[in-house]
């Protein structure tokens, strides 16, 4: 069977990626680590101060999700060791078709756990803030924002994190305005950050009488949710505050109280809103934390020790080139323009089919080749 025979091939360089992984995680150094935090967490008085112990448990959580994902990977390619030697002991086509669905398992989680040996800087273990805005394009853009929320949400899904809807403020003639949602979820920000930038769709509009084909705009902002303990330091002078109804899902009493708040930071004009909780001083507080992160994140885009040497500059910041597009007509096919990767089935990226954008960039950015910002 010709298909075995370049099976067993691939076996080779598919230890040597095991290997490798087991290097790059430095697995010998979880196991100990995780063996380090069981005797930590079964000493008397470790739970008295609740902070470390859950940054501890959270510590606890990741190492073992990245240890299970490798014994999975090393069971998996013993497996499929087994069933090739089978399958030639007993010129069985089943054991072969099962044995290269095995290796294609591999690969795909291989290539997933190797992206995550890249997410080493800080903060790309946090959960991630996005915030969608719809561009040039009028309703076009506003449904296209929807449209992107719905991929990322996909997305989400996929891999098993959390969405949580923080701001939604929808258009009565089609779409959004304005989105912010947080993905929570380990490495949740580390695997979204390359998705800044904006996004095109070329597409024959719903909206458009004559069939045309209309070219829309949304730019996608990703931030990391700082840890509660970073507070960046913010004159209340420079803050404007605002109260309103919550739009979203709620109820009666949200429609009734203005719980929602949206606050202005006046010398950026950075504009957060959280209308999630129905306690006015709840989404105050979470407003501020959107707001640091965002603050933060600038302060490192343009490389500044103080939030005050930004003042002024924030409105000079525009939306450079599409980082990707997304064209449906008159052919299908969505190209990210910074790594060149691309794909026909525009459906099952719009489903949340995206890791292979989000690889590729990831790679380009350890090499350098693409920045961060």
């Amino acid at each position: 069977m010709l298909k075995l025979e370049a099976l067993k091939t691939e076996l080779p360089e598919a230890r040597a990626t095991l290997s490798d992984l087991e290097e790059s995680l430095g697995v010998r150094r979880i196991e100990e680590t995780l063996a380090d935090l069981k005797i930590e967490m079964e000493t008397e008085g470790f739970w008295n101060d609740i902070d470390h112990a859950q940054k501890r448990m959270k510590l606890k959580g990741q190492l073992e999700n990245s240890l299970n994902e490798y014994r999975e990977l090393a069971e998996l390619l013993n497996e499929t060791e087994v069933l090739v030697e089978m399958a030639e002991e007993s010129d069985d086509e089943e054991f072969a078709n099962e044995a290269l669905d095995n290796q294609k398992k591999f690969n795909a989680l291989a290539e997933d756990l190797r992206i995550r040996t890249l997410l080493t800087e800080e903060y790309d273990s946090n959960n991630a803030i996005v915030t969608i805005h719809p561009g040039t394009g009028g309703t076009d853009a506003q449904d296209w924002a929807e449209m992107l929320l719905r991929m990322y949400t996909r997305w989400a899904e996929g891999k098993g994190y959390k969405i949580k809807i923080l701001d939604y403020q929808r258009d009565t003639e089609g779409g959004i305005k304005n989105v912010e949602f947080l993905v929570e979820g380990d490495l949740a920000y580390g695997l979204l950050k390359t998705e800044r930038g904006v996004h095109r769709l070329v597409r024959i509009s719903p909206y458009n009488t004559a069939g045309k084909r209309q070219t829309s705009f949304a730019s996608v902002e990703v931030v990391p949710e700082l840890p509660e303990d970073i507070v960046v330091e913010i004159d209340p002078g420079d803050l404007k505050i605002d109260t309103f109804r919550a739009s979203g899902a709620g109820g009666q009493y949200v429609n009734k109280t203005e719980s929602a708040v949206r606050i202005t930071h006046l010398p950026t004009n950075i504009v957060v809103s959280c209308q999630q909780e129905r306690s006015q001083i709840q989404n105050r507080e979470y407003a501020m934390r959107m707001l640091y992160a965002k603050l933060y994140a600038l302060a490192r885009e343009e490389k500044k020790a103080q939030i005050s040497d930004l003042k002024g500059n924030y409105g000079q910041i525009t939306w450079g080139n599409q980082i990707r597009s997304y064209v449906f007509q008159p052919y299908t096919m969505v190209k990210d323009h910074r790594t060149d990767f691309e794909t026909s089935n525009v459906q099952a990226v719009m489903d949340g089919d995206i890791d292979g954008f989000i690889n590729a960039s990831l790679n380009a950015l350890k090499r350098g080749e693409l920045s961060q910002g």
